[in-house]
């Protein structure tokens, strides 16, 4: 990408496991959110903000270059994220439905976005979550 471009695109990124199962156990998630965090902070124009979830879904926050094709990058963090899980636990021990939900959000928003992120077990535990970032495909495949 050119040095004479300036961007400014922030995401909050969620996706949900096969069928919505709680598929993301406690036995699972810190290897789950490592890997996802290396895959992302490797990957050139993406600048990483957060991640979190709870065990039907995954959060992430992200910076990203305009030269970056979303879809096809989140859908090799979905794929390889899911390969390597399985391949540490067991064939099936971790499933991704397909689809994602995107929703873009300005700079000034990132505080809040992060923090929403960060305390997703509490937001989900006290009926405080924000249907604006939950939502994501309704394809259950």
């Amino acid at each position: 990408m050119s040095d004479s471009v300036y961007s400014e695109i922030n995401f909050h990124i969620t996706w949900h496991t096969k069928l919505s199962r709680p598929m993301i156990s406690e036995r699972i998630e810190e290897r789950l959110y490592h890997f996802l965090t290396h895959k992302i902070l490797e990957t050139p124009g993406v600048r990483l903000h957060a991640i979190g979830g709870i065990e039907t879904h995954v959060h992430i926050a992200i910076s990203i270059q305009p030269n970056i094709l979303t879809s096809d990058w989140i859908g090799k963090l979905k794929g390889s994220s899911s390969y390597y899980i399985n391949k540490e636990f067991g064939p099936n021990t971790l499933q991704w439905q397909r689809g994602y939900g995107i929703v873009s959000f300005g700079t000034k928003d990132l505080p809040w976005v992060v923090d929403y992120i960060k305390n997703q077990k509490d937001h989900h535990r006290k009926g405080t979550t924000h249907e604006r970032l939950e939502k994501h495909s309704d394809d259950e495949n």
